[in-house]
């Protein structure tokens, strides 16, 4: 390269003598030779990986430590599951266990009743399955007053779903634990209806036949009710569907003559099977009167049903018969139903009732009861003299704190006149509480300022430290002073 570039020098510089000078250019001296250049030393040996791609070399791998023939087999790979997909592929995964089955929670006595109407209002809104699985564990309730009542709706609901050889089998457990059940004749009417449609798509008949007789049976009562009220009255006593039956019962509760009332009232009384005995008290609740009162405090006293007996209680509610309701709540024996007429009566607001009541009452979960009726009929003056007079002292402290849920205004006064005049640390810690659920931070501070007792007034301060409160706030910076 050297030379190259020595000989582009001479030829332009001769070039340029010629044109400047026409002298000739002196003898350009030899140029040295250049020295040659050593040689690269050999590259280390190097192997190339079959893995990578051609042209990427790496050196060679050490020696392996251990044979591979001692590792363990390798697991075979699982099959893809085509039942799950995430992102549009699917994934892979072990297989899935069969989850053992959930054991079936037993319904108690107390609350089968409670289960049994969440499934009929399943049954109403065409739920089956659902319905299906409460009136199971209610038919295997031990000693449930519900359980004939239950087979049948089992029937009815598997019935619908098109398992007509369970319904059968159902029905014949029925009339094989109840043959004297008051739900024989429809059971037999279901079992007949079931039977002539066999080999149909039943559920979409059925619905349309109760439709159309529930339609027919409305057009003949507004067109001609001599006529319609003596053919309901056969059906009622006759084998159609329970569904039906409701539906007539409902066509002659919307009906004002004599007649479609003495039905309901014998319905009421429980000349039907103890579903429509229900659905007729509450008709009866409903149309009011003292002829349809009467009717429902006999059906009151000659059944011994808790269903029946809680349903005329509700519609005495409806009714707003007070009377009858603190007639109820000072004779029956069961404490569940007296507690149930006297939560009625603080809902009705019958305040003079309740004081009546809690002078003669004995039990003291039933005046804790009545306790909560003066809450809801927000009667200030009976619960405070009960916060200052009650001899109880369990009475007492649940009278205090039932106060703070009537507000701030109507009884602060009281409460902190109580706190004052009571020194007892429990009554006190009630007064705390009770101020504290109507979060009336005033008054919480001034007891905390004249309070000598280091527990109660720590007590106080706790509760201060947790409300929002502009009062609360100062009293917190004083105590940091």
């Amino acid at each position: 390269m050297t030379r190259v570039l020595a000989s582009m020098f001479v030829c332009s510089w001769l070039f340029a003598g010629q044109v400047m000078s026409a002298q000739p250019a002196p003898a350009v001296p030899p140029i040295p030779a250049v020295p040659p250049v050593p040689a690269f030393p050999p590259a280390p040996p190097m192997a190339v990986m079959p893995d990578f791609p051609v042209g990427i070399i790496v050196p060679p791998l050490p020696p392996t430590p251990f044979p591979m023939a001692a590792l363990p087999p390798m697991p075979p790979v699982l099959p893809f599951e085509l039942d799950r997909f995430d992102l549009g592929f699917a994934y892979q995964s072990a297989p899935k266990p069969i989850p053992e089955p959930r054991p079936t929670r037993v319904v108690t006595l107390r609350d089968a009743g409670d289960v049994y109407e969440q499934a009929r209002e399943l049954i109403d809104s065409g739920r089956y399955e659902r319905a299906l699985e409460s009136l199971v564990r209610v038919a295997a309730a031990p000693n449930s007053t519900r359980a004939e009542a239950a087979l049948y709706w089992k029937a009815y609901a598997q019935w619908k779903l098109d398992q007509r050889a369970e319904a059968l089998a159902t029905l014949a457990e029925m009339r094989k634990r109840f043959p004297q059940s008051r739900w024989a004749k429809d059971a037999q009417a279901l079992d007949v209806e079931i039977r002539q449609a066999s080999g149909q798509s039943v559920s979409p008949d059925g619905q349309a036949n109760e439709e159309l007789k529930l339609l027919a049976l409305r057009g003949l009562m507004n067109s001609d009710p001599d006529r319609a009220i003596p053919m309901i009255e056969q059906l009622l006593a006759g084998p159609s569907t329970v569904r039906v039956k409701e539906n007539a019962l409902f066509v002659l509760s919307q009906s004002r003559s004599s007649r479609s009332r003495d039905i309901i009232a014998g319905a009421a009384k429980g000349s039907v099977n103890p579903d429509l005995q229900l659905r007729a008290i509450r008709y009866l609740g409903a149309i009011g009167g003292p002829e349809n009162r009467q009717v429902l405090d006999d059906a009151y006293r000659a059944t011994t049903d808790v269903a029946v007996k809680r349903a005329v209680i509700r519609s005495f509610v409806a009714a707003g018969d007070r009377q009858r309701l603190l007639a109820l709540a000072k004779s029956e024996k069961e404490p569940e139903l007296r507690g149930a007429a006297v939560r009625s009566l603080g809902a009705l607001g019958a305040t003079a009732e309740l004081d009546e009541l809690y002078q003669s009452e004995t039990s003291p979960e039933v005046k804790n009861q009545i306790i909560r009726g003066m809450v809801a009929s927000g009667n200030v003056g009976s619960l405070s003299k009960l916060a200052t007079s009650e001899k109880d002292p369990a009475l007492k402290r649940m009278a205090i704190r039932n106060l703070g849920a009537l507000g701030s205004s109507k009884t602060s006064d009281t409460l902190r006149s109580i706190y004052t005049a009571d020194t007892n640390p429990e009554v006190r810690a009630s007064v705390i509480e009770a101020l504290f659920i109507q979060q009336n931070a005033a008054a919480l501070v001034a007891l905390a300022r004249a309070e000598k007792d280091p527990a109660l007034k720590k007590r106080i301060v706790e509760r201060l430290s947790v409300m929002k409160s502009k009062e609360a706030s100062d009293y917190m910076l004083e105590l940091l002073k």
